[in-house]
């Protein structure tokens, strides 16, 4: 990275990055939702898009739900997001020194509602400055508005900022398409990235606190 511009922010995806995603857990939510919804898999597969950009209220208000069995569903994803959103090993303390060398911490996410419902009581809420989620700006990543946004909000360029995600939703390239530099972070005991458009990007950290390094000592002024 070098001779590039100076860095004065760093922004993280939340899944696979900032939070790890449980996918077994998830697993066993999918087939408690199945007992509502019939044909769950093909419904859930096909319909992703319409979770990451609305209310998921409203998202199984559409699947013609039952008042009462649309409380279940909304009590079963709320309670696993809330269990989901623990930091992953070493972010608090990378956010925190982030701050402490004068970086400014964002965050860009393509998630449904209940993730921001539960955001306030993260461990995570407080070690950012900002965070943009796509269900309440109806825009998901790599849509180059996000991460404009993202940027117009912490008040920096994006050729200031450094992007960390695991690579979903081609969310690397979308970043660099914007100009900034897009770091890749695997999951803990991987050694490739889950998703094949991030295979064998440069650079490939192993740890949130490889991005320290990146980062540098202090901002630009």
């Amino acid at each position: 990275m070098g001779g590039a511009p100076k860095l004065r922010a760093v922004i993280f995806d939340l899944w696979d990055t900032l939070a790890l995603w449980p996918g077994e857990d998830f697993e066993r939510v999918k087939l408690e939702l199945s007992e509502h919804i019939d044909d769950f898999d093909r419904v859930w597969d096909t319909t992703y898009n319409a979770r990451q950009v609305g209310s998921i209220e409203s998202y199984f208000r559409g699947l013609g739900l039952e008042d009462e069995t649309l409380a279940k569903c909304l009590r079963l994803r709320s309670r696993f997001t809330q269990d989901a959103l623990v930091p992953r090993e070493g972010a608090i303390a990378t956010l925190e020194e982030l701050k402490r060398r004068g970086f400014k911490r964002g965050l860009i996410s393509v998630c449904s509602s209940d993730v921001e419902e539960a955001w306030a009581e993260t461990e995570l809420a407080p070690h950012l400055d900002d965070f943009v989620l796509s269900c309440t700006v109806g825009l998901t990543k790599p849509d180059p508005r996000i991460y404009e946004l993202a940027c117009e909000r912490l008040e920096v360029s994006p050729d200031e900022c450094i992007f960390v995600g695991d690579g979903a939703n081609d969310e690397l390239a979308g970043a660099e398409r914007v100009g900034m530099r897009a770091v890749c972070v695997l999951p803990p005991g991987r050694d490739e990235p889950i998703w094949p458009e991030a295979r064998g990007w440069e650079p490939t950290i192993t740890s949130l606190e490889e991005v320290l390094t990146l980062a540098g000592a202090t901002p630009a002024a």
